[in-house]
């Protein structure tokens, strides 16, 4: 008995950990990491349930992938930690520290979840309401975040 309290003290240590280090980005960091387990494999039973062969080399460039996930998300913390110092500097005092993190994050966890649900339709599992509605979530981020460059918008204006 005393061992398995040990182990829930344990295990609410490493999440109280996790939550106070990472703060707002704790929550779609605690999301990606399954949805990235999840998605890959149901993509390798989607892939064999559409005939494809599934390789080392096809296997390990996935895993790049989800590895280059974490990699935007650090370019988001840096650009995060710039503005940070910037503002700092100028005593101006930022709601969000970690917005951009968050973002790519959030966005990440959306593609993953769509992925997921794609694979489970390959697979035959499907529920109707799930791709439309992440597919428009994905889409009201991607408006959201649209920022013009060289003066124009997306559409041109």
């Amino acid at each position: 008995m005393k061992r398995m309290e040990g182990i829930k003290y344990t295990i609410s240590a490493i999440i109280g950990a996790f939550f106070s280090f990472f703060g707002i980005l704790a929550v779609p960091l605690a999301l990606l990491i399954p949805c990235n387990i999840i998605d890959y494999f149901t993509g390798l039973r989607a892939a064999k349930m559409r005939g494809e062969k599934i390789t080392s080399e096809i296997s390990i460039n996935g895993i790049y992938k989800k590895v280059t996930m974490y990699i935007l998300i650090f370019v988001g913390f840096g650009i995060d930690c710039m503005i940070s110092y910037v503002t700092g500097t100028l005593h101006i005092e930022m709601a969000f520290p970690l917005l951009f993190a968050a973002i790519v994050a959030s966005w990440l966890v959306i593609n993953e979840l769509i992925s997921i649900t794609e694979n489970c339709e390959t697979i035959g599992v499907t529920i109707p309401v799930l791709g439309p509605v992440l597919r428009f979530v994905k889409k009201k981020i991607e408006t959201v975040t649209d920022i013009e460059e060289n003066g124009k918008d997306s559409e041109g204006e």
